[in-house]
């Protein structure tokens, strides 16, 4: 088995992504931002590296059910629909739409996955089904990568610690924890420091201190709702859908 966590698209070697299976983690927040859009009826997510990105792919494509949605320094962009909070992310508001979004940490992890085999996004809101899609890739391919999206592409403590509870739910207590690099150990002791409440580490990191102190705490609140969203976001050509649940979960 081989099971590696990155911390930041930084970290990530030339061609270690290649071919591979990737699940993406941006708790805070536009993991948790996507799933909520797909579990509310979202056709689809557009990623975009750049504000002007963003705005061309929406030019681009023209229809009328196409949504601005993200942020940066963690504030609505302006001339944007929706900001990247999940509570946004209402059935009203994004039901049969097509969301092309852009943010300061995710979207760019996301678009650094480049050549990967298969890109799936995980959070505290899809933890059951994420878990389970780590569990198939081992079984299946017997390897799988980790990239956290982190804080401004340095380790961010709310992505890792995320990481580390993935990993807890995918192995269980039978499975040897074998085959893991230095970054995915790092991210299981994070998981036992904090334990199995949620919202502790998120607002002890840098992100959800700056969430705090823009009065985000009802974003923080509900990226820490466990399985409360259960999509399963597939990346793939430069879009996100919901993806059939796992072989596992069936």
């Amino acid at each position: 088995m081989k099971l590696d966590v990155v911390f930041s698209p930084l970290g990530l070697l030339p061609g270690q992504a290649t071919g591979r299976t990737i699940v993406v983690i941006d708790i805070l927040r536009a993991s948790t931002v996507i799933c909520a859009a797909l579990h509310h009826g979202a056709r689809a997510v557009l990623p975009a590296s750049t504000t002007e990105e963003a705005l061309r792919l929406s030019q681009t494509i023209g229809a009328a059910d196409v949504v601005l949605c993200g942020e940066r320094g963690g504030l609505p962009i302006q001339g944007f629909a929706h900001g990247n909070s999940p509570l946004e992310m209402t059935p009203a508001a994004v039901r049969g739409k097509t969301l092309v979004m852009t943010t300061t940490n995710g979207t760019p992890a996301l678009l650094a996955t480049q050549g990967a085999a298969a890109v799936y996004v995980a959070a505290a809101v899809n933890l059951g089904v994420a878990a389970s899609v780590v569990r198939d890739a081992l079984d299946a391919r017997g390897e799988l990568l980790v990239l956290c999206a982190g804080r401004e592409r340095t380790f961010a403590l709310d992505d890792a610690y995320t990481a580390g509870r993935l990993i807890v739910a995918a192995l269980g207590s039978s499975r040897k924890r074998t085959g893991l690099n230095d970054a995915a150990i790092a991210a299981l002791e994070l998981a036992r420091r904090y334990g199995t409440s949620w919202e502790p580490p998120l607002k002890a990191s840098r992100g959800g201190a700056d969430l705090l102190a823009l009065g985000f705490e009802a974003d923080i609140a509900d990226a820490a709702r466990e399985d409360a969203y259960p999509v399963l976001p597939l990346y793939h050509d430069r879009r996100i859908t919901a993806a059939p649940a796992p072989a596992s979960l069936l």
